[in-house]
């Protein structure tokens, strides 16, 4: 390559990335200069080793998709029902034919979303643990999951490929039940993706859906919280700048690693609308340090090809949450309210000061807001619903 197409293209990719960075730069250059490398390289092992984020484990399995991909799922089984008495009176046939007369319990599958893991639903699992049958999994290339192979092979990513794994996913970890559809960031438009595929797997299988911090569609207008000439600079630059760093893997990583406190402030700054116990901001930082640099170039493109608002309709009439923070940069909260219009019968919940990680940010809210979404969705098919599930459900409204 010619000398000086290589120092344009660098001064592309320095383009690229302060655009971005710019809104984070000034604190990070604050904290270099009051706070030595080293001591911040300790601190980030610290925190790392502080509390049990992404630890938990469930019993692993293994879906292929269309293209030979192996997806790595975990399941977390509901605990047994405690013994129930029948009632010591007359009605007792009465309670025992309502006993039969109940359907299968509901499995609730989790799609997490860009350069995330199954490990970034933590909290909610960690809330969830035992009152639900509840399957976890890794979109292709992400996590545990294989590199995508159809993707290796040279062919781009798409929503609707995520669409059809997802479907891998549920034949192989729930092949008979309802299910509820949950999905945050890319993996909210992976189950959109999902139902305008298979709507009849929809109509008979899925019981409730959930979207969280997601789109139907017009990402390509989304400014990212930049001025208007910014973002227009980086919606032009982005997709090649990323291609070329794409191609160049073993260079980038080592300059991931060496500018982490750049990095660490702009993952800040798009994951979260608040300030954030130091070790969860760290745990989204490994997170999305883990993907790598290919792998972002090889999806960013889909983004902005997705438009899935009419798929909406095959998700209309089943119980529904659709939740964003209202400080979310990425997918901001008035997808989230274009998604609730399409979908009447679902909960539209904005979450005030949160950003795109609000399920890390907010788990609370989120937790019971699930919960609520999960206990709905079971009544709606029959499914025992345990007592504990509808407690933390409850807590919606404290």
């Amino acid at each position: 390559m010619p000398e000086g197409v290589k120092w344009e293209r660098a001064g592309l990719v320095g383009a690229a990335i302060g655009v971005v960075a710019a809104g984070a730069a000034a604190g990070v250059a604050i904290e270099r200069v009051t706070v030595g490398r080293g001591m911040r390289r300790r601190a980030r092992l610290a925190l790392d080793a502080t509390g049990p984020y992404g630890t938990l484990r469930g019993r692993a399995g293994t879906a292929v998709a269309e293209d030979g991909t192996e997806l790595y799922f975990e399941t977390d089984d509901a605990d047994p029902p405690e013994a129930e008495q029948a009632p010591a009176t007359r009605r007792s046939r009465n309670w025992l034919r309502r006993r039969a007369e109940a359907g299968p319990p509901v499995t609730v599958v989790f799609s997490h979303g860009y350069c995330l893991t199954q490990d970034s639903w933590h909290f909610q699992r960690a809330a969830l643990r035992g009152t639900v049958r509840a399957v976890y999994w890794d979109q292709r290339s992400h996590g545990r999951s294989e590199r995508g192979r159809d993707q290796v092979a040279g062919r781009p990513a798409t929503i609707d490929q995520l669409g059809r794994d997802l479907k891998a996913v549920l034949d192989a970890a729930v092949p008979e039940g309802p299910v509820v559809l949950v999905g945050h960031s890319m993996g909210g438009m992976t189950v959109m993706a999902f139902a305008d595929q298979f709507p009849e797997y929809v109509a008979e299988r899925v019981a409730g859906v959930a979207f969280v911090s997601t789109s139907a569609g017009k990402l390509a207008a989304v400014t990212l919280g930049l001025p208007a000439a910014g973002a227009r600079a980086f919606r032009a630059l982005a997709p090649g700048v990323l291609r070329m760093l794409g191609s160049q893997v073993d260079l980038v990583e080592r300059t991931r690693r060496a500018t982490a406190d750049l990095f660490a402030g702009i993952i800040k700054k798009y994951s979260f609308g608040s300030d954030v116990d130091p070790a969860v901001g760290r745990f989204a930082e490994r997170l999305i340090e883990s993907t790598p640099i290919d792998v972002v170039a090889e999806f960013y493109p889909a983004f902005t090809e997705h438009e899935k608002g009419d798929a909406l309709s095959v998700l209309d009439g089943l119980p529904g949450l659709v939740l964003a923070g209202d400080k979310d940069l990425l997918t901001p909260s008035a997808h989230s309210t274009e998604i609730a219009e399409k979908l009447p019968d679902a909960e539209l919940v904005i979450v005030e000061g949160a950003g795109h990680l609000v399920l890390m940010e907010r788990p609370e809210l989120v937790n019971a807001a699930l919960a609520l979404l999960i206990a709905q969705a079971a009544d709606g098919v029959r499914s025992p619903v345990p007592q504990a599930l509808r407690e933390l459900a409850g807590a919606v409204d404290a």
